[in-house]
């Protein structure tokens, strides 16, 4: 009777729409995302100074929408609908990336519609979190097999983001993103819960007026930045010097980006499991510490073999920060998920602002290997800062 009970439970329709929109967003983006430099590089034709310039302009657009719409998302509303507009916009740019190769476009409304549609990841990520709470699900668990959606979504999406860009050509591979956002608004709309919002008490009321003075979470969101920034830095450089540098095949990038997701998945849930035992301080300094070997090994290895088995510290890194990185903003920052998994992915995307920069500059005037030395320190910053963060 337990036994079917707890099947019940799993098998709850919400949970799964939950899992489902996850995926659907995380695999949507996942064609876009690992192709986005070789589309700006080959089919707009810019140099890449230009390629690093649009992650940047991207990503203070991004910050600049999600903070103006954070406020709004944990006070009042419908987090739903929001989460629909976002879904929308996104349908939107994709399809304007799929017809439109003039830079300027791009880089402007482009860069609009794409930082709207950012938005929707972390909404979703919230609402989850308010419904988790309410239906006194096991929180952490539960966001760790959401992050595992995305995961699973980049598994299959950078190889069949280089299969179609390189064998059907970008405008199908965005076409077929746009498709997979207009499935996302029926999920969204037929599915997912509006969960009401609760009046918060005075003393969360406080914390919520000076989360940002709490020195917890600037160590945090820095260090949070830091590691972004080395992330994203790989996968804007990977696919060109695998390509330029390396002599590899173009495709290689794809798989590498899929060995990674794939590897995280398990990892994602493994440390779900094992965050109350060990609390979120030790894996995370685990995650980063993995973090440091994967680009020293980036430094010192060039090979195919090298590359792949390097991937398993890569999904140590990404898959643990993914995941425990954000709960671990939301419990520093008690009775706002939306306003901390927003600062949490603002940390994203100020670091893919200094990756675009940082990336296009280095590459440009100093070659492709120069960007990687740079990644292992960046790396080791962050993982003395997140060494003085308190564990919760």
């Amino acid at each position: 009777m337990k036994f079917l009970l707890t099947r019940r439970r799993r098998l709850n329709p919400v949970y799964l729409a939950f899992m489902a929109v996850s995926f659907m967003v995380g695999i949507a983006g996942a064609l876009q995302a690992p192709t986005l430099s070789l589309f700006l590089s080959h089919e707009v034709g810019v140099r890449p100074f230009w390629v690093g310039l649009f992650y940047t302009v991207n990503a203070v657009a991004g910050i600049v929408v999600s903070l103006l719409l954070a406020k709004r998302s944990d006070n009042r509303g419908d987090r739903r609908k929001l989460i629909l507009f976002c879904c929308s916009m996104a349908l939107v740019n994709a399809l304007l990336f799929a017809f439109n190769r003039h830079y300027l476009t791009l880089i402007t409304l482009g860069v609009l519609l794409s930082s709207l549609a950012s938005v929707s990841m972390p909404q979703i990520f919230a609402l989850a979190r308010e419904y988790a709470d309410r239906s006194a699900r096991e929180v952490v668990m539960f966001s760790s097999v959401m992050r595992a959606q995305l995961s699973l979504a980049w598994v299959i999406g950078p190889p069949l983001s280089f299969a179609l860009a390189l064998n059907y050509g970008f405008t199908t591979m965005f076409v077929v993103a746009a498709i997979l956002f207009l499935i996302c608004l029926a999920l969204v709309g037929f599915a997912l819960p509006s969960v009401p919002r609760v009046e918060q008490s005075p003393e969360v009321l406080l914390t919520q007026i000076s989360a940002w003075r709490n020195k917890d979470v600037r160590l945090l969101f820095v260090a949070s930045m830091m590691m972004w920034t080395c992330n994203t830095m790989y996968i804007i450089d990977m696919p060109l010097y695998i390509s330029t540098v390396l002599d590899l095949p173009e495709r290689l990038a794809g798989l590498l980006m899929g060995t990674a997701a794939g590897l995280e998945i398990p990892i994602m849930l493994l440390a779900g499991h094992f965050v109350k035992r060990t609390g979120k301080r030790r894996i995370m300094l685990i995650a980063v510490a993995s973090g440091v070997l994967f680009y020293l090994g980036l430094v010192l290895f060039q090979s195919r073999t090298a590359l792949m088995a390097l991937q398993i510290f890569n999904a140590l890194f990404i898959g643990v920060i993914a995941g425990i990185g954000m709960l671990w903003f939301q419990d520093l920052m008690p009775g706002r998920p939306g306003a901390a998994t927003t600062l949490f992915t603002n940390s994203i995307s100020t670091g893919t602002i200094l990756a675009g920069l940082l990336q296009g500059t280095l590459a440009e005037s100093f070659g492709h290997y120069t960007v990687y030395w740079l990644a292992l320190g960046l790396a080791m910053i962050a993982f003395a800062l997140a060494t003085r963060v308190r564990n919760v």
